[in-house]
């Protein structure tokens, strides 16, 4: 114990060198820090000088919760002393986040036997300290702690322990347990507790239940709000039961609730993953009118949407129609209406809007890029993919190997063997940087040429 508060002591007072007697603990404790040592250096006695707050500076003052904890047992061993409550909350905090549980249970026991006045401050810190942990059991012991303590737990207690049981699958009906018994204590769950759990049973694919706890809060006056409904409607589309979460968002809107945002993007993926595009876009349109602005995660949901069942046209009118609604396309809304057309084999489209995608400084995929170039390539249209190929390099883009591998054969077949050196000239000036996908095509190329010129003078 000396070593130890021999340590802590370079941060409290000065110990001279020459000191070789042995030094009570004690010394650290009671005497003040100042510039002169004691006269030869006697033990002093008990005086005010250790006082709790003083105590409470030394525990706070300590990053080792165990040194934290001897300086609270040797200041407990003397007469009369008695520690400051903070010093209990401070020490509990720091033995807690060192994951000395069994020393803040013993601390616990402390607090009731001396008969010291809670708050409902310590056992926030107790719901804190096992969150950080994962300790389930413990955190719901807690909730029991508190009534031997005679202090009523509050709804931000019994919701923070709720929050901590259901995020383990084995602990939800525990926490269903707990809230159903809490207002026996005189806990009454609030609209975030009803949330808590609807949420969990929801994930856990008892949406039965999660609908049960939604009815009772209109049973019992507790207001749901528009988490409550963004939670209920997010466990039907997970069950494929997107009407009837069509339904609950039409009810929401009639008791008055504006839907957030998220709450409308999982209904339009819903809708288009279930191929009901009409009512997804017509929920778009909606939205605006209902108080919620469509942003740009709404509308490149519905363009995939038309994109994926080959109606690229229909995502057209969803890019056209983003500007006037003050949300402008990003790149995903054009790398998707790119890809969209060239699935559909709409080409000339697909061109025209990977141009105006460079001119806004977006960079398409190589998958884009090479979807296009390959399908101008499949339909005889060699000057259109050369175009592209073309665009891309002046807006320093580098395409795949792949793309150089599929479109130099096709243009060796029209051009000139000059003509292709002087498009490999104006290739190698526009990207000669090392390991890139660039200076491999290129490669490729050359040794492409020279395998066609040997063949030509035979």
């Amino acid at each position: 114990m000396l070593q130890c508060f021999l340590r802590f002591s370079k941060t409290v007072t000065t110990v001279p060198s020459s000191l070789t007697s042995p030094i009570n603990p004690l010394f650290l404790l009671f005497y003040s820090s100042s510039p002169n040592p004691p006269p030869n250096h006697r033990q002093p006695s008990p005086s005010p000088i250790a006082s709790p707050t003083r105590v409470l500076k030394l525990i706070s003052a300590q990053s080792d919760p165990l040194l934290a904890k001897e300086i609270f047992d040797v200041a407990t061993t003397q007469p009369g002393f008695r520690h400051s409550y903070s010093s209990f909350l401070v020490l509990i905090l720091k033995l807690g986040r060192s994951k000395h549980f069994s020393l803040v249970d013993d601390l616990l026991v402390r607090l009731k036997s001396d008969q010291y006045r809670v708050t409902p401050t310590l056992f926030s810190y107790l719901i804190k300290i096992y969150a950080e942990a994962d300790l389930s059991e413990k955190a719901l012991s807690v909730f029991y702690k508190m009534l031997e303590f005679n202090v009523k737990p509050l709804p931000r207690h019994l919701n923070r322990i709720l929050e901590l049981l259901v995020s383990h699958r084995n602990f939800i009906m525990p926490a269903f347990d707990l809230f159903k018994t809490a207002h026996k204590y005189g806990v009454f769950p609030n609209t975030k507790s009803y949330n808590i759990l609807m949420g969990a049973f929801c994930l856990n694919g008892d949406l039965s239940i999660a609908y049960k706890l939604f009815n009772k809060m209109f049973e019992r006056d507790v207001m749901p709000d528009v988490e409550s409904y963004r939670i209920l409607m997010q466990g039907l589309c997970r069950k494929s039961q997107v009407n009837r979460a069509v339904d609950l968002l039409e009810d929401m809107l009639n008791k008055g609730f504006v839907p957030d945002s998220l709450s409308y993007t999982t209904l339009l993926n819903s809708l288009c993953r279930k191929k009901k595009l009409r009512e997804a876009y017509k929920l778009l349109c909606r939205m605006k009118v209902k108080g919620c602005n469509p942003d740009i995660v709404h509308y490149n949901t519905v363009m995939l949407g038309f994109c994926r069942e080959g109606r690229a046209m229909d995502a057209v009118k969803v890019l056209e129609d983003m500007p006037s609604n003050g949300c402008l396309p990003n790149l995903v809304s054009y790398r998707t209406l790119v890809g969209g057309l060239c699935d559909q084999g709409m080409f000339d489209e697909a061109k025209k809007y990977m141009e105006e995608m460079l001119s806004k400084g977006f960079s398409p995929h190589f998958s884009v890029s090479h979807a296009l170039i390959k399908g101008f390539c499949s339909v005889g249209k060699i000057d259109a993919a050369t175009e592209v190929l073309g665009e891309m390099l002046e807006s320093r883009e580098v395409p795949h190997t792949d793309t150089w591998g599929m479109i130099v054969p096709t243009i060796c077949e029209d051009y000139e063997t000059e003509k292709m050196e002087e498009i490999l000239e104006e290739v190698m000036k526009i990207e000669i940087k090392r390991d890139t996908r660039i200076v491999e095509a290129g490669i490729g190329l050359e040794d492409y040429l020279i395998r066609k010129i040997r063949n030509r003078s035979k």
